[in-house]
């Protein structure tokens, strides 16, 4: 066989035994970080009913999935939710209580079932809506839009909803995208105001999300990821919620 043939042979034998064993790495790590996921989600759960026993001058409530209760992220309270929470907190200057309702695995039909009657008996100075993300695989758009009309319609006039984030890829980006059309059609007509949640997750692109925002997963986001979802959430909830004037001072 001629050198240059032997040459070939053997770089090419090198790049598919390295794809082999990223491959296999990638795959070992997904593998571990659903079991991790899956072991966090009745720790953080019972992490956010604790909150529940503190006391707070204001009443922050959260309607939503597993990212709402910060699966993924290092702790609970470095979900999007919790750093709403702190932000309040620093912006107050007083106590925050924290009432977090999501389910991991909620579609809009679970938030409507078992998340809202419970939000109807409280009183909260401030709501959070982020659902739908587990509709898309298997997306039915007039289900959909029904069930989320019927969700919107019954949530308080300050409640603050936010678009689906970006899936960036594929078919379930396009989903999204008539998912997200929806959303503000009927947050329009409920009069709410939306989280850019899409445009800024959007903006970070696939690569950068999956090399520095997920965990490892690769689906829901890390600490740096939920950072992201809670910039989306921040200008409405400072524009909804003044500061009080010794933060102002501070400042």
């Amino acid at each position: 066989m001629p050198v240059v043939a032997l040459i070939i042979e053997a770089i090419v034998g090198g790049m598919l035994a390295t794809v082999a064993l990223v491959a296999r790495t990638l795959l070992l790590r997904w593998r571990s970080g659903v079991i991790r996921m899956s072991k966090a989600i009745p720790v953080n759960a019972k992490w956010w009913h604790e909150q529940e026993s503190h006391d707070g001058e204001l009443l922050y409530v959260a309607v939503g999935d597993s990212a709402a209760q910060g699966i993924g992220a290092s702790h609970p309270g470095q979900s999007y939710v919790g750093m709403l929470a702190a932000h309040l907190r620093a912006r107050m200057s007083q106590p925050v209580r924290v009432i977090n309702l999501s389910q991991s695995g909620a579609r809009v039909r679970e938030a409507l079932a078992h998340q809202l009657p419970l939000l109807a008996k409280l009183q909260p100075d401030v709501v959070t809506v982020s659902i739908g993300a587990n509709d898309i695989a298997a997306f039915e758009p007039v289900r959909f839009e029904n069930e989320l009309r019927a969700l919107y319609s019954a949530l308080p006039s300050h409640t603050i909803v936010a678009d689906l984030p970006s899936f960036y890829l594929g078919r379930a980006e396009r989903n999204v995208l008539v998912a997200n059309a929806i959303v503000r059609r009927i947050a329009a007509e409920c009069g709410l105001e939306v989280a850019p949640l899409h445009a800024v997750t959007r903006r970070q692109g696939a690569p950068r999300y999956a090399l520095r925002q997920a965990a490892t997963d690769f689906f829901h986001p890390n600490d740096r990821g939920y950072r992201v979802w809670a910039s989306a959430f921040l200008p409405l909830l400072d524009r909804q919620v003044p500061a009080t004037s010794s933060t102002v001072n501070a400042d």
